[in-house]
């Protein structure tokens, strides 16, 4: 029976070879129609024999391109037209954009072919990309995804790559950045002030500097780079020196998966994620020391390269393994625009290799880890942002603004939720113009008026975030607490708005209910019906506020709050710095202080007690130097950290460890049983509180519990029970993950 069928296909259908893919398979079943592009993913007319079509449907979502992403297909019988043959259509848009924005993906091994092939039209050609591979996110100006709204629109494709862009059977059939050394755009170099042009010519050189020890700016796909050489100690340590970087780890990235394993273990679940189309990098413990790459951390960050330029450069003889880090100042957030690199970097790179595509926006490199609980996105950006992460129910946009910290932001649009790429801190001008951008982008991307938009924000009234989102005009806003978000977060991308469940938020800071800096909670109930605070760590003080988070010391002070006689004993008898003193005499008057129940800042204290007295130089490092302490020796002795059906009572802990390193047990003995101290505590409690109130599910979220040494203790302590433990998986833990359990809980109530 011959009929017709207009098929509707969501997901990730655009920018992945999605068109070609349906118009192959729709001459491989004789059926005549169309293909567009359309503002909520790929609209197909099919006319032919009715199990010819439905053999094409069954096609579509079971064998999809391998980048694609089917979500859902709606199909509807309609008249037959009489087409005598199968076309690919202009895209049209008539109404407000749903498609999900693909994301960049790292050059496939099809290109990598052609382009180490002498023969090839595109040899050495570091543009080179096709339907499966190569920049989206970071060259979409808007939607629909066609050439003339990306940043490729000011290279006409020449004769050769036209006639590849309109031949269906071709890999680059409809390829919207596609380019070849004859149409541009191309690479040159700035050095010693003189410009270098020729692609072949800069890529060498570029090797030849980093070799001879140099510090290059480099342009990828969402922002430069600072690239030297990591197996030089001399050139790290100028690049930390110029850079003002004291301590925060490098990124790495090597030639290949063989040089990465001679770096780091390697499990066969992070070998995958390390090779995947993301290309992120993947955090894992390392074999070697590099100096100066990853200073008093056993994990190292390695990627791979993924873009056609990183494996050109390692073609011409680029170390092996080459430190590559954002380029920014300090705390900025990655340049991404050429006069910026140039202006900004000035005196902190001995050379820049600029590439002439410009970036529609800024999209820093992914970080991943794998746990005892599976692998989890500890930064979310280039190859995952802005898919969306789940659906959430309502048909009223959300835009959610996140937290100050590593913040994200969430636009919800015909119920997807979409996740934008890590912004940053906020607390710093570039980042918060990143910030607004981000916004201001989504929303003209998805054509969203603010004023049809509920707007979600923190409920700390001095989060620039917040601010921003109570002076937008025209519009509902709502505050949400900092902890319940992060529990919503995990619970919203399992799709588990109405599971109850008990919600554990561990971090540094976030502003409670009654005022004070929460980072301990426990709370019960889930995203539909409400999370409530049923158990929290016992308050202690922050001396001097926001300083205490930066001070492992003045953290330590307000741990001992009820013994202040006992601070000043602790801290004679371990010689402890003057700053120390001070703070607690603060603590004793009540001058400057702010109760908290953070669970961040107890971490902070521990690692003051053990030696860790400097200030810090970055979020977490002196809970990651415990973190990596710890890890150095086995579990001798467990310390007394008792739940009271209200409060996880920290004194006992940090008695007992202040105890021991009075009597000269080993730090890392101690930093070990803290650990274990603490995992044990969330054990109890959770498992308490799961009991009173017939829950079998406990939520872990917050910046604590990027702690792989805790998931792992955590791990064992409840395989044997019952319970079952869900973390972050596809947004991070910390507050990177904040903005999608804000438009979860907006969503849901």
């Amino acid at each position: 029976m011959h009929i017709a069928q207009l098929i509707r296909v969501h997901g990730v259908v655009q920018g992945i070879g999605f068109r070609p893919f349906i118009f192959r398979l729709a001459k491989r079943w004789e059926l005549s129609g169309w293909v567009c592009n359309g503002e909520s993913g790929v609209e197909i007319h099919v006319e032919g024999d009715a199990s010819a079509i439905q053999t094409f449907i069954e096609e579509v979502t079971t064998h999809p391109p391998a980048l694609a992403r089917v979500t859902d297909l709606e199909i509807e019988d309609v008249a037959v037209q009489g087409l005598h043959d199968f076309r690919i259509r202009e895209s049209k848009r008539n109404d407000r954009p749903t498609v999900h924005i693909p994301a960049d993906q790292a050059v496939c091994s099809a290109c990598l072919t052609e382009l180490f092939h002498p023969a090839n039209r595109r040899y050495l050609y570091p543009y080179i990309n096709c339907t499966e591979c190569g920049p989206r996110y970071t060259v979409i100006q808007r939607l629909p995804y066609d050439r003339p709204y990306t940043t490729m629109k000011s290279w006409p494709m020449c004769p050769a790559c036209s006639a590849e862009y309109y031949e269906p059977t071709d890999r680059r059939f409809h390829a919207q950045p596609t380019a070849c050394p004859e149409c541009g755009p191309y690479y040159h170099m700035r050095w010693q002030g003189e410009e270098i042009n020729g692609d072949g010519k800069v890529i060498e050189k570029t090797a030849q500097l980093l070799r001879a020890g140099r510090i290059v700016a480099i342009k990828g796909l969402g922002g430069y780079h600072l690239a030297c050489d990591a197996e030089n100690a001399q050139a790290v340590w100028t690049l930390r020196d110029r850079k003002r970087r004291r301590a925060k780890p490098f990124a790495l990235m090597v030639k290949d998966v063989e040089t990465a394993r001679m770096l780091i273990k390697l499990s066969p679940e992070e070998e995958a994620l390390l090779t995947s189309a993301a290309r992120p990098i993947v955090l894992a413990r390392s074999h070697r020391s590099l100096p100066g790459v990853a200073p008093d951390n056993t994990d190292c960050g390695v990627m791979l390269p993924y873009t056609p330029l990183h494996h050109l450069l390692f073609h011409f003889g680029a170390p092996p393994v080459l430190v590559m880090t954002s380029a920014n100042r300090s705390g900025e957030p990655i340049i991404y625009k050429d006069e910026d690199a140039v202006e900004g970097l000035e005196g902190l790179v001995d050379a820049w290799l600029i590439g002439e595509r410009p970036i529609a926006r800024r999209v820093d490199d992914s970080v991943v880890r794998v746990s005892e609980f599976g692998s989890t996105v500890l930064r979310r950006a280039r190859g995952y942002a802005p898919l969306p992460v789940t659906q959430l129910p309502g048909d009223r946009p959300i835009l959610a603004v996140g937290s100050d910290l590593k913040n994200t932001v969430t636009l919800v649009v015909k119920g997807q939720a979409i996740v934008s790429q890590h912004v940053g801190d906020l607390t710093q001008y570039e980042a918060y113009a990143a910030f607004e951008q981000t916004i201001y982008d989504l929303l003209s991307m998805y054509d969203v008026p603010l004023a049809d938009t509920i707007v979600a924000h923190d409920l700390h009234p001095d989060h620039r975030s917040a601010q921003f989102a109570r002076g937008l005009e025209n519009c509902e806003y709502v505050g949400i607490q900092h902890h319940r978000a992060h529990v919503a977060s995990v619970l919203a991308e399992r799709n588990a708005l109405d599971k109850r469940v008990i919600g554990v938020a561990f971090d540094g800071t976030g502003f409670g209910d009654d005022g004070a800096i929460w980072g301990g909670e426990l709370f019960v109930g889930s995203v539909a019906e409400g999370l409530e605070r049923h158990g929290h760590l016992r308050y202690a003080v922050l001396p001097g506020g926001d300083a205490a988070a930066r001070i492992p010391l003045q953290a330590l002070a307000g741990f001992f709050v009820d013994v202040p006689e006992l601070a000043t004993d602790v801290g004679r008898r371990l010689a402890l710095p003057e700053r120390f003193f001070t703070t607690v005499k603060l603590v004793e008057k009540r001058l400057r202080t702010f109760p908290t129940t953070s669970v961040g800042r107890l971490f902070d204290a521990a690692a003051a007690l053990l030696g860790f007295t400097e200030s810090i130089s970055f979020e977490g490092q002196a809970a990651i130097w415990l973190e990596h302490l710890a890890r150095s020796v086995s579990l001798e002795k467990v310390y007394p950290f008792p739940w009271d059906e209200k409060e996880l009572d920290y004194r006992p802990l940090l008695q007992a460890l202040a105890e021991d390193r009075l009597n000269g047990r080993d730090a890392a003995s101690i930093a070990r049983s803290f650990h274990r101290s603490i995992a044990e505590g969330v054990f109890r409690s959770a498992l308490a509180l799961g009991e009173a109130h017939g829950i079998d599910t406990v939520v872990l979220s917050g910046g604590v519990f990027q702690n792989s040494l805790l998931l792992a203790d955590l791990k064992e302590l409840f395989t044997e029970r019952a319970m079952h433990v869900w973390i972050g998986e596809r947004v991070p833990p910390n507050d990177g993950g904040i903005s999608l359990g804000q438009a979860a809980l907006v969503a849901a109530t």
